[in-house]
């Protein structure tokens, strides 16, 4: 008898370019990857799990590398996909017609590092938003900045949570929606290079809870997206992970929170996610290409 779950790999594929994020298509046996080749250009590639292998169904290159993408803000029905570039452009693609994309517009002048979305999928729990963060300002000195857009109406953004004229610019490295389980509630997470963790509320649209993590937040994820606030797990650089309890908050302290390093190594932890058909568990992926789960 095994005394530790394994984890098996199904099957394997080699890339000729950098993959930066890869997501399932919701409802189906196929997958996005997002990402750069040699000399710059983007590329976007449908792929599907067929008799045990990985099959190729479209890709695509464009002028800019793509970063991020996600498929939070869209319904089931229509499964497209938004997606920020090194551009600073965030654009929305119907995957079956990749030749050009339903929206294009320069959301950030700068490289779009995250996205996030919600609202597609869920009934009642608010409008279908997606939300970016770049390093907006950090060459020309303006304002670097998390934005929310609506999806349905995208190029003018529904809320910019920057810092005031004359602070620091920080680049923010990671979003996430969460807490929205009604139509009118939601937050934004977000993760700084310099270590900031800021929670936005966007009903009140203003900050009502910032703290330092010491080290650079490279992901951030709720548990769940909708329902009401329950855990939020964070990772950094050093291999650090946060675990916050977001429905036990001191007045002066905070949320009640856990902090560990990873059990395997002290490098980077990239990336955080859950199990969507059981909330209490959680992967880790870090830069020494190890996987951790943890619950």
């Amino acid at each position: 008898m095994l005394d530790k779950p394994q984890i098996i790999i199904h099957s394997s594929k080699s890339l000729n370019y950098t993959a930066y994020d890869v997501h399932w298509i919701p409802s189906s046996p196929r997958f996005v990857i997002l990402g750069q080749k040699a000399n710059g250009t983007g590329t976007i590639q449908v792929c599907q799990l067929a008799s045990g292998s990985i099959a190729d169904l479209h890709q695509t290159e464009k002028p800019h590398a793509f970063k991020c993408g996600t498929f939070g803000h869209s319904s089931l029905a229509a499964r497209k996909l938004a997606t920020g570039d090194f551009g600073g452009r965030l654009s929305i693609w119907d995957l079956e017609r990749l030749e050009k994309p339903d929206i294009s517009f320069s959301a950030h002048d700068q490289i779009i590092n995250c996205i996030d979305g919600l609202g597609g999928k869920s009934i009642n729990c608010g409008p279908p938003e997606i939300v970016t963060g770049s390093r907006d300002g950090k060459l020309n000195f303006k304002i670097g900045a998390v934005k929310i857009w609506d999806a349905r109406q995208p190029e003018n953004p529904v809320a910019v949570l920057a810092p005031a004229p004359g602070e620091a610019v920080i680049d923010p490295w990671t979003v996430a929606f969460g807490n929205s389980y009604n139509n009118q509630e939601r937050m934004v997470a977000a993760g700084y290079e310099n270590g900031d963790l800021k929670l936005f509320d966007l009903r009140q649209m203003k900050i009502v809870w910032e703290t330092n993590l010491k080290n650079g937040v490279c992901s951030v994820e709720f548990d769940r997206k909708d329902i009401q606030m329950n855990k939020l797990v964070c990772t950094g650089l050093e291999a650090k992970f946060h675990v916050y309890d977001m429905r036990t908050h001191h007045p002066t302290k905070g949320y009640t929170a856990l902090s560990q390093k990873s059990n395997v190594s002290n490098i980077t932890g990239w990336l955080v996610r859950h199990l969507p058909q059981n909330r209490d568990l959680f992967m880790l992926s870090n830069g020494s290409g190890t996987l951790e789960l943890y619950k």
